[in-house]
């Protein structure tokens, strides 16, 4: 009958073509949403993505919403977008980790070791659910609870090169050098040009007084990224303790003219904490 509406121009009755109305304004809101997302346009997205659930709950509109909040710097009502989703029964490993790594963007760790333990009762095969979990420990400080978190991690999946960054780093904090360097070796034969990877070995290198390897380590490190103010001042300390002030002076002027505005400090490596929230988003934190 509604063929034959259409094809003849029979009249549609007005619940029928509010419902229309609706359809149409739902996906052309939707679409301008998208579409100012993709541009960076994140403030117009919302307003898109706000206005099109207000027509209709879609899902994937709710998931666009969120990726558009964390854009705007919203993160609670980006973490609120995606629990409803998870409360609709959405739940899935992505869904999850998105969660987590706005939580701890936040720095709200205890929510994030809710978020851990929720993904773990959901699947606890999943090794991301026991990486969050470690992040959470570490937030609070909790050195040993993270090893073990990790060491889970690693164990349902031994790929897991993120896993294993963050297990070297907390070990090495925690003086267990013999355990950071087995990651850090295994790191290095599987993920040998990524630059955390690079300091963590010049870190630990330094520790064993292996300084010649320790300098060969940053300097491949400011190869492979010339911007690591990290690696610049490290390696300014440790050619100034072995009798290079010309090669260190030149490494804190390059210092400068990445942060101008630092006051030059004493060169000591950064906290796990520090590394960890400043590193970890290059290994992928929304991996499955």
């Amino acid at each position: 009958m509604s063929f034959w509406k259409a094809l003849f121009g029979g009249n549609t009755s007005p619940e029928e073509e509010k419902k229309n109305n609706e359809t149409r304004n739902f996906d052309l809101l939707k679409y301008d949403g998208v579409k100012a997302l993709r541009m960076g346009k994140a403030d117009y997205a919302v307003k898109c993505f706000q206005e099109a659930l207000r027509i209709s709950d879609d899902l994937e509109t709710r998931d666009y919403l969120s990726q558009a909040l964390i854009h705007t710097g919203q993160l609670e009502e980006a973490l609120q977008s995606l629990e409803e989703m998870r409360l609709s029964g959405q739940s899935s490993r992505a869904l999850m980790a998105r969660m987590g790594h706005i939580a701890y963007m936040m720095e709200d760790y205890g929510r994030l070791a809710d978020i851990a333990n929720q993904a773990a009762e959901a699947d606890d095969s999943n090794p991301h659910a026991y990486y969050m979990a470690a992040q959470a420990a570490l937030g609070t400080g909790d050195y040993a609870t993270a090893i073990d978190r990790l060491t889970t991690a690693v164990k349902l999946d031994e790929s897991r090169a993120d896993a294993r960054l963050l297990r070297a780093q907390t070990c090495m904090a925690a003086g267990n050098i013999d355990d950071a360097l087995a990651d850090a070796d295994w790191l290095l034969d599987n993920t040998a040009d990524n630059e955390d990877v690079l300091l963590l070995a010049a870190r630990l290198a330094v520790r064993q007084k292996r300084y010649d390897d320790a300098l060969n380590y940053y300097n491949n490190v400011t190869e492979a990224n010339p911007f690591n103010a990290d690696a610049y001042r490290e390696r300014a300390k440790l050619r100034t303790e072995t009798g290079d002030p010309a090669g260190a002076l030149e490494d804190m002027e390059h210092l400068h003219e990445l942060m101008p505005d630092e006051t030059p400090a004493n060169g000591e490596p950064e906290s796990v904490e520090q590394m960890m929230k400043r590193g970890n988003d290059a290994l992928n934190p929304f991996a499955s």
